[in-house]
C-alpha cells in the first residue's frame, strides 16, 4: 500500500475561491486614460501591467469617456432622493389642468355622438 503526503501548502478544500470582480471608480479610469495617452505605446504595455489591467479595458473606459458616461459615474450621495413637493397651489394648478383637459376629451366626444345623432334624424326624417 502506497501512502501519500498532501501538500502544506495546498488548501484543504477542493473548492476553488472564486476570484472577485474588480470595480473601478471613474477617476481612477479617468486619470489611468490620461496616462496612457501622455504615453508612447510601449509605455502603456508597462502601465497595463503594473495596474493589472487589459487593453480592452481602456478601449471600454474611451468609449464610456467619449458617450459622457464617466461623468455619470461620478460618486453621488445614496438614500433617498429629495421629494419634489409642490406647493399647495401649483399642486391645486396641476389638478385642475388635468380636470380641464379630461372634460375637454368628454365634450369633444359628446359633441360627436350628437353629430352622429344628427344625421341619423336628417336621414330617418327624408324617408
Amino acid at each position: 500500500m502506497h501512502v501519500t503526503k498532501k501538500k502544506q501548502d495546498a488548501p484543504d478544500s477542493e473548492v476553488l475561491e472564486r476570484p472577485k470582480r474588480r470595480r473601478y471608480i471613474a477617476e481612477y479610469k479617468l486619470r489611468i486614460l490620461r496616462e496612457a495617452e501622455e504615453s508612447d505605446r510601449g509605455e502603456v504595455g508597462a502601465l497595463l501591467r503594473r495596474e493589472g489591467l487589459h487593453s480592452s479595458h481602456l478601449t471600454e473606459w474611451r468609449k464610456q469617456r467619449d458617450r459622457g458616461a464617466l461623468a455619470a459615474l461620478e460618486p453621488q450621495k445614496r438614500g433617498r432622493k429629495p421629494s419634489r413637493r409642490q406647493d399647495p397651489v401649483a399642486r391645486e394648478n396641476e389638478r385642475l389642468r388635468k380636470e380641464n383637459a379630461r372634460l375637454e376629451r368628454r365634450l369633444k366626444q359628446a359633441e360627436a355622438v350628437i353629430a352622429v345623432q344628427k344625421k341619423s334624424r336628417r336621414s330617418w326624417a327624408s324617408r
